[in-house]
């Protein structure tokens, strides 16, 4: 009778409320979407019942064990039909048991958050201490150094402490119109400021996905976010097969198309999911926070049935594209994901924009992007296929990254700056200025020849120049 109980949550009356005026799913048919079976162990289902602050023994919400695509993992996911999922102290004790299972058992972790933070009246007894609410979030931070995947699904409020569930994880799925992420919410912002805001403008799923960049996936739907949970923990790769039993599909575009796709003229930045759906086996790609820093394209795939995480230029390497390449790195380095950088720097903008305060965000950025493409202790694989030009050269693991290989394309071009650059002499006077253009025009023609890739290649400075069709192959 007990566990009947618990299973219908905050009530008949709370679970209509949740599903059809508020449009989500009950929390146990969001793990039905998630699980690969009915085999779900749920730990302490009975916490909470007969306590005096808890009117159901949910406690706000159901923590436990089962597979997702073959994958042990642990679940702690929010019941917003008991009191709005907010966190009573027995709910703090449950998340902190299978956050001390996850790590004793190095357990993939996975959070389904739809909760409005902590019981306020409350707060001194789940707030302050050591292992009260604050302790989630170091056993987040604990659990990462400790190479144990944590993802996330937004899937309804995230309200003060609750926001830094997700934002912690390693990679976190919103959904859009359900989700909202903020530290208050339109209500306070209203009290404090007077301004009317819209959850949705103040902390939606469209808003962090493609401006704050705080999560790394929108879904248009729960289902969705779901098979993108999935998707995501199906490229954990604890075990690799062993060579004789990778199998692979062909992409399903012909390799042979990337000849045709190889850039010369540098004036504008190829399209790379052209490349990209020539090179992956069956042109399945998972891509990593798609809709922000779209500069820079980044997400796993399989190469000849190897996963590998694929960091590929898409446009200028600006402020967003560089942070959201430093994560990514990050994340292959932490799951020990061999990485394959694609590199084809940007032509220069039209005009120069001078010394601005985006320029030198920008250099933060990529001065982090460096560092962790430095730091990653995983395989390195670099292809130049189109420019490759001063810094960005650095960022996207150039020579001086040490690279385990690093392989041309025959119309790459390797250079510090890249020549087109010097096409205006700056003028201090009327004086005649024939001298300095025809030493600008000497200055080019050496820059064209030092840039060629065969160049590069005849200097040992790369493992080769290959043709484009055989990628995949080399």
């Amino acid at each position: 009778e007990l566990l009947e109980r618990v299973s219908k949550g905050g009530g008949e009356n709370a679970i209509l409320r949740h599903t059809q005026r508020n449009k989500k799913l009950f929390v146990r048919e969001r793990l039905k979407l998630l699980l690969d079976d009915e085999s779900f162990l749920e730990l302490s289902p009975l916490a909470g019942f007969g306590m005096p602050y808890g009117d159901v023994p949910a406690a706000g919400c159901l923590t436990g064990i089962g597979k997702i695509c073959g994958v042990w993992c642990v679940l702690v996911a929010s019941d917003a039909t008991v009191k709005g999922g907010t966190v009573y102290p027995i709910g703090v004790k449950k998340q902190l048991r299978a956050q001390e299972i996850a790590m004793q058992n190095r357990l993939v972790s996975v959070y389904l958050t739809d909760s409005g933070g902590a019981f306020l009246p409350l707060q001194a007894e789940m707030f302050p201490d050591k292992l009260h609410g604050g302790r989630v979030f170091y056993n987040e931070a604990i659990m990462s150094a400790m190479k144990i995947p944590q993802v996330a699904v937004v899937c309804g409020s995230c309200v003060a402490g609750g926001a830094y569930v997700p934002t912690m994880a390693e990679e976190s799925v919103m959904v859009d119109k359900i989700g909202t992420l903020f530290l208050a919410g339109p209500p306070l912002v209203k009290a404090a400021t007077g301004e009317q805001v819209s959850p949705e403008d103040l902390g939606g799923a469209r808003l962090h996905a493609e401006v704050s960049g705080c999560t790394d996936h929108f879904a248009p739907s729960e289902e969705e976010a779901y098979e993108c949970i999935r998707n995501v923990i199906s490229t954990f790769s604890y075990e690799p097969l062993p060579e004789e039993l990778l199998e692979h599909d062909s992409p399903l575009y012909s390799s042979e198309e990337l000849l045709g796709l190889a850039p010369q003229d540098y004036r504008g930045t190829l399209p790379v999911k052209l490349i990209l759906s020539r090179l992956v086996d069956g042109s399945r790609f998972q891509e990593f926070k798609a809709s922000y820093g779209t500069t820079l394209v980044t997400g796993f795939g399989q190469v000849e049935g190897h996963l590998v995480g694929i960091v590929a230029s898409n446009g200028e390497l600006a402020h967003d594209a560089s942070l959201k390449g430093s994560h990514f790195v990050q994340l292959c380095s932490q799951r020990s994901i061999p990485i394959l950088f694609l590199q084809n720097t940007a032509p220069p903008p039209a005009e120069p924009t001078g010394i601005s305060q985006a320029h030198s965000i920008r250099l933060k950025a990529q001065a982090s992007m460096m560092a962790a493409v430095a730091c990653a202790a995983v395989p390195k694989i670099t292809v130049v296929i189109g420019g490759c030009f001063g810094s960005d050269s650095y960022a996207m693991c150039g020579r001086s990254f040490s690279p385990n290989f690093l392989f041309l394309w025959p119309n790459a071009r390797v250079a510090l700056v890249d020549s087109r650059h010097f096409s205006t002499v700056p003028r201090a006077g009327d004086g005649d200025c024939t001298g300095d253009e025809s030493e600008l025009k000497q200055l080019r023609k050496k820059l064209e020849e030092e840039s060629s890739a065969f160049y590069s290649s005849a200097r040992l400075w790369d493992d080769g120049v290959i043709l484009p069709q055989n990628t995949r192959k080399v």
